[in-house]
């Protein structure tokens, strides 16, 4: 079986400018790879290269792995998925001749392949055949990559395995145990979920714990049967095996009351031996339960996201009648308002399936139709009418006051001040030309609204200095109020009209609402409060009670 080399990186994130999706592990494995060594097997190890501007790098690497022409490799790699980018990536296998060492020699190299992670997301397994220089194929070579969405829905266990009376397979010393975990996949195929360290010459090791995600371990089924195996190490990659056992998340889910224990069996002994009971058994000592919530597990919760839109009707837009005004009409093409409301109302009217809806008010909040007892309109296009409609009854004056309506919206995403469930969640959409007056108000108020359920979206329209707005935004530094106390999370995001002129309607609607899913999941997590009605996977308590550990 295999070996671990070298220890274990942290999981690495593919980083970029967008906002992320979700995350997606992949696991790698290899089959019929060259023998490059002259009296033992290749030694593989697969090298992760990510292309950037053009230039590729190294992002991560597996585990080496002694001996082995069909390597399965423990390594996970963890990347930020963007759906809306192409993320190109190179697989390079390498056979090793040092502990960390990876060859210069074209000897050295096994073979590669190119691809983008959203080919391998979209084919979930993908397999391709290795190629050495210049297109040519690495003989039968192949690699396989798992891809697994990694949503928040899942958490993750730390596990604490140890074991006692294991067989002693070597003559002269005592057996090298490691403990590997298998998952059974709908296929009934075995993919390897974790690999222990090798403990050295002892019958009773105890291995460190380890994380793993639920999505990893079971695919969030607490009934997936599991492969357990152990192993005595062996140095030139020929491990002797111990035993065995079969198992389930819900029988390791016992652990978080007592220890579980397995018969590790030999198959080959339990057969020809008639009074033979195990060789020795494994014993998960500790189990505990994270949980971690994604956005989507609050708004599948039932979590209504409610919008308002502000937008600033002061003089400095300048008078709707003047070609030159930012508020006027032109038949035959929308304003830059207009344009930024469509464009970001088109995405934020999608999420009022789950409840939301648009109210619209303006600078010194009164409301655009006029209707303070119902300032609702129906979708964005009732949001546009309301817009155009009020434009020849209103006089435009100054000063620009932000502060009113973060006050307002924020006492309303308050409530009654005694939030206690994942109900409901407010998103304030401000368009203005973004000259401020009453900054040290709008400081104070945005820190008080950071300890509400809501975020606050602007849109900066014109050519106007836009300085206040980033200060606001707080990604140059933390935003405080004019006494110095700091926000308590960053629920500001700015974005000037002018960068999307050009843009599709999606580019700027992706960059508005890049923050909002991680503003959301850290509201809740402060405040310790979990999705209404989450989805039943395995936050279904199965044993009662189940200990738990709160999200580090």
């Amino acid at each position: 079986m295999n070996e671990i080399q070298e220890a274990t990186s942290p999981a690495t994130s593919l980083s970029g400018p967008a906002a992320c999706v979700s995350k997606v592990e992949l696991r790698v494995s290899c089959k019929a790879l060259l023998d490059r060594d002259t009296l033992n097997k290749s030694d593989p190890c697969v090298i992760l290269m990510v292309q950037t501007n053009g230039q590729w790098t190294e992002l991560d690497r597996t585990e080496v792995i002694k001996s082995n022409l069909h390597p399965v490799f423990a390594k996970v790699f963890s990347l930020d998925y963007y759906f809306e980018e192409v993320q190109k990536l190179r697989f390079e296998v390498y056979d090793i001749h040092g502990t960390h060492s990876i060859g210069t020699r074209d000897d050295d190299f096994l073979g590669g392949v190119e691809c983008t992670l959203g080919q391998i997301v979209a084919q979930k397994k993908m397999v391709k055949p290795l190629l050495l220089k210049y297109g040519k194929y690495a003989g039968k070579s192949t690699i396989t990559v798992h891809a697994e969405e990694i949503s928040g829905n899942n958490g993750y266990v730390e596990l604490s395995f140890c074991a006692k009376k294991l067989d002693d397979k070597d003559l002269f010393s005592k057996s090298d145990p490691f403990l590997e975990i298998y998952r059974i996949n709908d296929d009934d195929t075995e993919q390897l979920v974790h690999r222990t360290e090798v403990i050295k010459n002892n019958l009773n090791p105890v291995w460190e714990p380890f994380k793993v995600s639920l999505i990893s371990l079971c695919s969030c089924d607490d009934e997936r049967k599991l492969k357990c195996l152990v192993w005595d190490y062996d140095s030139r990659g020929k491990h002797d095996f111990i035993g065995e056992f079969y198992t389930t998340f819900r029988e390791f889910r016992r652990a978080s009351l007592f220890k579980v224990t397995w018969d590790c069996v030999n198959p080959k002994y339990k057969q020809k031996k008639r009074n033979y009971k195990n060789s020795g058994v494994v014993i998960l000592s500790e189990l505990k339960l994270h949980r971690v919530y994604s956005f989507l597990d609050y708004i599948m919760g039932g979590c209504q996201i409610h919008f308002t839109v502000a937008i600033d009707f002061t003089a400095s837009n300048g008078d709707p009648r003047n070609s030159c005004s930012l508020h006027y009409i032109n038949p035959y093409q929308p304003n830059e308002y207009l344009k930024a409301l469509i464009a970001v109302g088109e995405i934020c009217q999608d999420y009022d399936r789950f409840g939301g809806s648009f109210s619209l008010f303006v600078s010194h909040d009164f409301a655009i139709n006029f209707n303070p007892e119902d300032d609702e309109c129906e979708e964005i296009q009732g949001v546009v009418e309301a817009y155009q409609n009020c434009l020849p009854k209103i006089q435009l004056y100054g000063p620009t006051n932000v502060s009113p309506i973060i006050t307002r919206i924020a006492k309303l995403a308050a409530g009654d001040g005694n939030i206690k469930d994942a109900s409901r969640y407010h998103i304030l959409l401000i368009l203005t030309d973004g000259v401020v007056t009453d900054m040290a108000d709008t400081r104070e108020a945005i820190v008080r609204a950071s300890y509400q359920p809501l975020s606050i979206i602007i849109v900066g329209v014109g050519n106007a200095d836009f300085t206040d707005m980033q200060i606001l935004d707080g990604d140059d530094g933390v935003l405080r109020s004019p006494k110095g106390e700091p926000v308590l999370r960053d629920i500001v995001q700015f974005v000037p009209f002018r960068d999307f002129k050009t843009a599709s309607p999606a580019a700027l609607a992706k960059c508005v609402l890049a923050e909002v899913p991680k503003q959301v999941v850290e509201y809740y997590s402060h405040k310790a409060i979990a999705p209404m009605c989450p989805l039943r996977d395995l936050r279904t308590p199965i044993l009662s009670p189940v200990a738990t550990t709160p999200t580090e």
